[in-house]
């Protein structure tokens, strides 16, 4: 379940940092206030908190989060 969400929260981070780099439209500021806004600042930490989780991933045994799903 963990793992689902994170990856949801990086599609939703990536797709907003393509909307970024292509053009310069950063909708989670626009969503939420700006990129100093609070609520801003707490999505854009939830999603590196995700990040961080689905590094994890990267190193986990395949059997075992095969066997988790």
């Amino acid at each position: 379940m963990m793992n689902k969400i994170s990856l949801a929260l990086l599609i939703i981070g990536g797709l907003n940092w393509g909307l970024v780099g292509i053009f310069g439209f950063d909708f989670v500021a626009w969503l939420f206030g700006g990129t100093g806004a609070i609520l801003s600042r707490i999505v854009y930490v939830i999603v590196a908190l995700a990040a961080i989780w689905c590094i994890s991933l990267l190193f986990r045994n395949e059997r075992l989060v095969e066997h988790r799903a």
